[in-house]
């Protein structure tokens, strides 16, 4: 009777020990297709921000003053990852916003394009 009752227990510690099996999800050849278009121009979407926002007379200017070269900046962006990418892009499109609303004066625009400038080659040069 002991045995039969330490055998129980031990059965139902056992299966309630292992989790319960998880249902397999098979992804279709056009649904990884469709992520990875996704995923592609949203990472075109956050470069030509990025690009856009270094590209403007202002921020050529603000470079030149801090003695970064532009094109190796914008250069720098494509290695960036798509992370990376997203937060920059949105800091970038806020500054931009920012200064149009009257928010930022001129330098504080300059000093975050610095910033953002220094902060990609940085980055890049950790790698």
């Amino acid at each position: 009777m002991r045995f039969l009752r330490e055998c129980t227990t031990c059965l139902l510690v056992a299966t309630l020990a292992v989790p319960p099996a998880v249902k397999a999800q098979a992804v279709t050849a056009n649904e990884l297709h469709e992520a990875l278009l996704k995923a592609t121009a949203a990472r075109q979407k956050d470069r030509d921000a990025i690009v856009s926002f270094l590209s403007t007379p202002r921020a050529e200017r603000a470079l030149r003053t801090a003695q970064l070269d532009a094109s190796q900046v914008k250069t720098a962006v494509a290695a960036l990852n798509d992370q990376e990418l997203s937060r920059l892009a949105a800091r970038a499109e806020k500054a931009q916003s920012d200064f149009a609303a009257g928010a930022l004066s001129e330098r504080d625009l300059l000093l975050i394009l610095v910033g953002l400038a220094a902060l990609i080659l940085i980055i890049v040069a950790v790698r």
